[in-house]
């Protein structure tokens, strides 16, 4: 993930999952346990799981249903009941924090690296999770590679588990296919910059009241949607195609970045991008429904182009720059951990096992009730019941990313009924990052971090949307980030890479 991709990755918040259980026999017990007739008839207590997570969608209306219907599953077969919190996305980091720093009832949440998950790690916030994975969480190690499942660990121990979902991205070009149809534009033959470059002259050309390319998001600059290195976080010492034995550099000095800020320029020049994109507030879905824009470069994943045409309402194509690839970024970006202050950890992590291995749950919390929110149209293939859309559904998260094992959810009628095969598949191929499970602790450098991100945030836009000539430009921002610390954070990054290589013998 590029610096430009983690200064905006804010935007992509989603979801925490809050939980709090007691306990059988004689372990702690809950002060929100209910009883419940067992198999045998007798009484047994249930753990109660508050269950929060952020919602783009906020509360549905029908959340209280759903939860009725989950708690039929999850008492009988982990016994289990959980309270559905949704927390709305915008309060989302700092409500967590608040939870956490409190010591409120928690037993699940998600973390990630948008809500600091190392600093959470660091602080004691969160339960290492080896030993709850090898007596409770089997299906959770059954469908996720252990690359994945290995690439949360801080110190040798694991404190996250990810979302069984895409888990890598290609480099990509996304555009409208009227406009491609009409002007005889090939996506199967773009492979290049100097090949979408050819794209956009022709747009240029004929279409004199579209803007040829866009930023993929608000915020974003060109190259938020180009990456080239894994950057390790924090994007302040990278590695240059995935490799580079390890050995950090400073992106901002590279001949590649220098090279991409040039071609930016030149397109800005020609005309090819929009003018005010540095200052732009109007996102790629609405430009381009509004018939102002034509493409954006964009991060591929299997069911890319369906998804945006979904949201664009036009029908979207894209080429695809590279091989997909993995990073730890792609993984820390979203997981679930179990907070320090869980009164039954073992109560969580057998309601997140469940979320990887039970199809029925995983549909009805990503879905809500058959008949009443969706209805089958095949084994697999859903849609919403007759008089029902999306704006009207009583429970529309439209989140199956989220809730554990989304090979397990049902697809919409319209999309491709392979797309998890598919999307295993894809990262299955994608090429890892040799650092790919490595987590810098920033703690040490963390005045240094904020110095240089605040310098970043100066420049990156108007460097990278082509409004200012990078000759003049660039020099200005590489003396302010070395007066601001940045070698000093990449050293201690390398330094902290060398132990972690050493240790996990990487090298």
């Amino acid at each position: 993930m590029s610096k430009k991709a983690w200064l905006s990755i804010s935007l992509a918040i989603v979801m925490l999952l809050l939980s709090a259980c007691g306990s059988n026999g004689g372990e702690k017990k809950l002060g929100n346990d209910s009883e419940a007739k067992g198999p045998t008839g007798k009484s047994e207590k249930i753990d109660v799981l508050n269950v929060a997570f952020l919602s783009v969608a906020g509360t549905p209306p029908d959340m209280k249903a759903v939860e009725e219907e989950i708690n039929k599953i999850t008492k009988e077969k982990i016994n289990v009941s959980v309270n559905l919190m949704p927390i709305n996305y915008g309060a989302y980091a700092q409500q967590v924090n608040l939870m956490l720093t409190s010591n409120e009832k928690l037993d699940l949440i998600v973390v990630g690296s948008p809500f600091g998950y190392s600093s959470q790690v660091s602080r004691g916030q969160l339960l290492p999770l080896d030993e709850l994975l090898e007596e409770y969480g089997s299906n959770i190690r059954k469908a996720l590679d252990p690359v994945y499942l290995n690439a949360s660990k801080v110190g040798g121990k694991i404190y996250g588990v990810t979302p069984v979902r895409d888990l890598a991205a290609a480099n990509g070009f996304t555009m409208r296919k009227d406009l491609a149809d009409k002007y005889g534009i090939d996506a199967s033959a773009i492979r290049t910059l100097d090949d979408v470059e050819a794209a956009l002259k022709i747009i240029k050309k004929n279409e004199p009241n579209i803007t040829p390319l866009i930023p993929s998001g608000v915020g974003f600059s060109y190259l938020t949607g180009y990456s080239w290195y894994d950057g390790l976080n924090n994007g302040f010492g990278v590695l240059p195609n995935y490799d580079n034995e390890l050995q950090l550099v400073n992106s901002y000095e590279s001949p590649e970045y220098a090279a991409l800020l040039k071609r930016v320029r030149g397109w800005y020049e020609a005309g090819y991008l929009m003018k005010e994109a540095s200052t732009n507030k109007s996102s790629q879905i609405e430009l381009i429904k509004a018939d102002r824009a034509f493409g954006y470069l964009s991060k591929l994943k299997p069911g890319f182009d369906a998804q945006e045409s979904r949201s664009i309402g036009k029908e979207m194509i894209s080429a695809t720059l590279s091989s997909p690839v993995s990073i730890t970024d792609d993984t820390l970006n979203i997981m679930w951990g179990i907070p320090r202050q869980a009164e039954n950890p073992a109560a969580s992590m057998k309601f997140l096992d469940l979320l990887y291995g039970d199809a029925e749950l995983v549909n009805l919390i990503d879905w809500g009730i058959e008949g009443k929110h969706y209805v089958k149209v095949s084994d697999n293939i859903i849609k919403y019941p007759e008089g029902v859309t999306m704006l009207t559904n009583g429970y529309n998260l439209n989140m199956s990313w989220l809730f554990g094992n989304q090979f397990l959810a049902y697809v919409f009628e319209g999309e491709d009924p392979e797309i998890w095969q598919k999307t295993k598949e894809f990262n299955e191929q994608a090429v890892k990052s040799k650092a790919m499970g490595f987590t810098m602790d920033s703690e040490s450098v963390k005045t240094e971090i904020a110095a240089v991100s605040n310098v970043l945030s100066q420049y990156y836009l108007v460097l990278e949307t082509g409004a200012v000539d990078p000759d003049k430009e660039l020099p200005k921002l590489i003396e302010k980030l070395k007066a601001a610390g940045i070698d000093k954070v990449i050293a201690e990054k390398q330094r902290q890479l060398d132990e972690w290589a050493k240790s996990e013998g990487v090298r």
